[in-house]
């Protein structure tokens, strides 16, 4: 009897232990989300208050070329090795590493898409891609809305509207006002692929066969940016836009070594807003990743006042405002979500 009571009590006592190393495991891998989400985060700023500024600047000092803007933003590809060989030389034995085949060639097909969507971009700034991303991530990835997610997307797709409708102040010299609305046109149609292509990636890590780790990510982007980078190649060669890069750098208002230096730095703030975004799909999700980037336009805008000594308007002032509150909605309704969840939880222990 007092065996079995002393067995009895060492199944208990490792039970106990057993609960307490899953809570402890469990929290860890939380914390290491929240800082890779935080990483990506800031990723995402980098890119997307920097890029636009650096495109800015090459079309103020001279730049004209309407494929080379586009091409930086996929070209940058390469430095994706680094971390994927360092990845590698860490990886643990029984884990799968490489990404599959299929989930490679789901890549390809998001980086021609991803091409024609920084094409458009690259001829204006996009103002609307959270209202398609919201709506294609409903269709697409059955992401499930409350009314602080369906309140955060109002209030930054208001915000965003306000941007670019009241924007003509810093039109550039030169520009007719059928030039700008041709601009804005093909942005809306921008941000309408990218609202349509966050969803996809999201789905794609879904239904991948194997579990996505951070590394699958970071091929996933190399593969998608590398198929970016020729389909935009091809046009490059067919505008004949290699050959006009060193013309364009001896016309170039700030020198030619600024031209070039502007270029690689171009490439790699882009990257690094692409990187952000899929690695914050990876950690959240496509409706997240169009929230987050939402939150940081009016920041472009921001910069561009303090970089460029545009106007800060009421409607800048405004649209951060709006942005601003959507992202704390946001927030808001994911911790009561979280707070039901973690009830729930300790209901049914």
């Amino acid at each position: 009897m007092a065996t079995n009571m002393h067995g009895l009590e060492n199944g208990i006592q490792e039970n106990q232990q057993n609960k307490q190393s899953a809570e402890s495991s469990k929290m860890s891998l939380l914390i290491a989300k929240w800082w890779l989400l935080f990483l990506n985060f800031a990723y995402c700023a980098v890119g997307t208050i920097g890029g636009p500024l650096l495109l800015r600047l090459y079309y103020l000092h001279g730049g004209s070329r309407k494929w080379i803007p586009g091409w930086l933003q996929t070209v940058g590809f390469p430095i994706h090795l680094v971390p994927i060989l360092i990845l590698y030389s860490q990886r643990s034995p029984g884990v799968k590493f490489f990404a599959s085949p299929k989930l490679l060639l789901c890549a390809a097909v998001i980086g021609v898409f991803t091409r024609l969507d920084n094409f458009m971009y690259s001829l204006g700034l996009s103002y609307l891609p959270l209202v398609f991303t919201a709506f294609f991530s409903f269709i697409i990835a059955r992401q499930k809305f409350t009314p602080f997610s369906i309140n955060a997307v109002v209030l930054m797709t208001l915000g965003a509207v306000m941007l670019g409708l009241r924007n003509n102040g810093d039109r550039p010299q030169g520009v007719t006002s059928s030039e700008y609305m041709l601009g804005y046109i093909l942005t809306i149609a921008a941000a309408g692929l990218l609202g349509f292509v966050l969803p996809v990636t999201e789905v794609t890590y879904a239904k991948a066969t194997h579990s996505i780790t951070y590394a699958i990510v970071l091929q996933f982007q190399f593969c998608t940016t590398l198929f970016a980078t020729i389909f935009c190649s091809i046009g490059m060669i067919a505008n004949k836009d290699f050959q006009a890069i060193p013309r364009e750098a001896t016309q170039f208002d700030l020198g030619a070594w600024k031209y070039y230096l502007l270029l690689a730095s171009s490439a790699v703030v882009w990257q690094l807003m692409f990187l952000g975004i899929m690695g914050t799909i990876f950690c959240t999700s496509s409706l997240f990743a169009g929230i987050m980037n939402a939150t940081l336009l009016p920041f472009t805008q921001i910069a561009g006042v303090i970089v460029y000594k545009e106007k800060f308007t009421g409607e800048k002032g405004m649209a951060l405002a709006l942005s601003l509150w959507g992202f704390a909605s946001y927030f808001y309704g994911a911790y009561r979500d979280n707070k039901k969840q973690t009830q729930k939880e300790v209901e049914v222990k």
